[in-house]
């Protein structure tokens, strides 16, 4: 056992004998996850020679060969056997892994690249096709005629009350923070002025990606300009401390009504890296919105914001395959949650990705 933030655990390579077999093909994510921190078989090895577990070195030797990891399966079957002990090496797994993980420390890491394998191929499944922009110029017209509506159904879906006058005085320039006492201290007027500031650095984005600039280096360039500009007005009025600008959060953080807890803000760091990583080497701009969208709230980086930023990131992902910016409507915010929810808590990517591609194919 270790102790970790007070909590007694397994150690991961008792654990990863300890499991049955079923454990694999029922949790390959969490599985592959495990077998991936293993940066060789000594740990295991150890366990496996002094309890004469030659069924287990089997298993995680076919385990460790399907991740790509064939040296430590190697070393395992190797051992086993010089040790006097037969082995067959059996693979747990139900599939194969589509690409071996690469060589990276982060657990957090590999679980997202994990994560992204095993949920691309059901939303091409569903996911309307990628039409064509032929005109940017135009698109981006369309964009900031849609601003007021999309502000309104996105603020409130966050618990904000706004009005769609609030948003049009704000944008229009009639909020003056200096002689208006409800302008500076008003959480929803800083709210919907922090939007507007933000919509404007979205935009700028969205004219990289439509020159022709990678959607994932543009996000992952830009994105911390999005959430700076998102918060400034509240830092500025007192309502939010300045280290809130900071960036990515510092503690924990917990999503209401959610099975899902959010992993510590250190692996949030990692998961974060890897998700631009596997944005910017994604192919198929329906992959790239809905985990797009689905995997930054899942990681949930920040302390507040999280849905705002995920949904400004979508769009940007959906102007990359030419889809229409879309709005989520507020009135279908439970369908919303719970798509959200079955994703992470029960890893079905599928009721999301249908619910994103109607309102994508309703918008076009």
């Amino acid at each position: 056992m270790v102790n970790d933030d007070g909590l007694h655990l397994f150690s991961i390579d008792a654990a990863l004998i300890a499991v049955t077999g079923q454990f694999f093909t029922n949790h390959p994510t969490d599985a592959r996850t495990a077998l991936a921190t293993q940066r060789d078989g000594s740990a295991l090895l150890e366990r496996l020679l002094e309890g004469g577990h030659s069924v287990i070195a089997g298993r995680l030797a076919g385990a460790f060969r399907n991740i790509g990891r064939d040296r430590i399966a190697e070393e395992i079957v190797a051992t086993m056997k010089s040790a006097g002990y037969v082995v067959r090496e059996t693979d747990p797994f139900a599939a194969n892994l589509a690409a071996p993980l690469p060589h990276d420390p982060s657990p957090a890491a590999h679980r997202i690249r994990l994560m992204w394998q095993d949920m691309r191929e059901r939303i091409l499944e569903v996911f309307p096709a990628a039409p064509r922009i032929t005109d940017p110029a135009s698109y981006l017209a369309r964009v900031e005629e849609n601003y007021v509506n999309d502000a309104y159904h996105s603020l409130s879906i966050e618990g904000y009350r706004v009005s769609r006058d609030l948003i049009e005085r704000v944008r229009g320039g009639d909020w003056n923070p200096d002689g208006e006492e409800a302008d500076r201290t008003h959480r929803d007027a800083l709210a919907a002025r922090g939007y507007w500031e933000a919509f404007q650095a979205v935009e700028q984005s969205l004219a990289r990606v439509l020159g022709g600039d990678s959607a994932g280096t543009v996000a992952d360039e830009d994105h911390p300009a999005w959430y700076r500009a998102l918060f400034a007005p509240s830092v500025v009025a007192g309502l939010a401390r300045a280290s809130d600008l900071a960036g990515y959060r510092n503690a924990p953080v917990f999503i209401r009504g959610s099975r899902h807890v959010p992993m510590r803000a250190n692996a949030a760091r990692e998961a974060m890296a890897a998700l631009f990583e596997l944005l910017r080497a994604e192919d198929e701009p329906a992959v790239r919105v809905v985990l797009g969208h689905f995997i930054f709230v899942y990681i949930h980086p920040y302390i507040d914001g999280n849905g705002r930023m995920g949904r400004f990131l979508m769009n940007v992902m959906l102007a990359s395959g030419g889809y229409p910016w879309t709005i989520i409507p507020v009135n279908r915010r439970a369908d919303y949650m719970a798509a959200l929810e079955q994703a992470s808590a029960a890893g079905d990517i599928r009721p999301f990705a249908n619910f994103l591609g109607e309102l994508v194919a309703a918008q076009a």
